[in-house]
């Protein structure tokens, strides 16, 4: 379940830190949250879709690397996602 490219577009103007940053933590966060959300609305209607649930699952592994990382590394950059995203730290 892949974002639209409208949308994705939008959460990148959104959350980059530069002209061009298409790739960095917070924008991959922000992508990955939508995404997220995206697939647990699908499975509230569809609980026994086992591979979109797997999928969730690394979605969700994969954001909390990237929290790991901005938090470590950029602790800044770290808040300003956590907040902006409305997420639990």
């Amino acid at each position: 379940m892949a974002l639209k490219r409208a949308s994705k577009k939008k959460i990148i103007t959104k959350h980059r830190l530069h002209d061009g940053d298409t790739g960095s933590p917070s924008v991959q966060v922000a992508i990955l949250t939508k995404e997220i959300d995206q697939v647990t609305k699908h499975l509230r209607d569809h609980k026994k879709d086992n591979s979109a649930r797997r999928g969730l699952i690394a979605k969700v592994s994969r954001r909390r690397k990237l929290l790991s990382y901005l938090r470590m590394n950029k602790t800044d950059e770290y808040q300003k996602v956590i907040d902006a995203l409305d997420l639990k730290k």
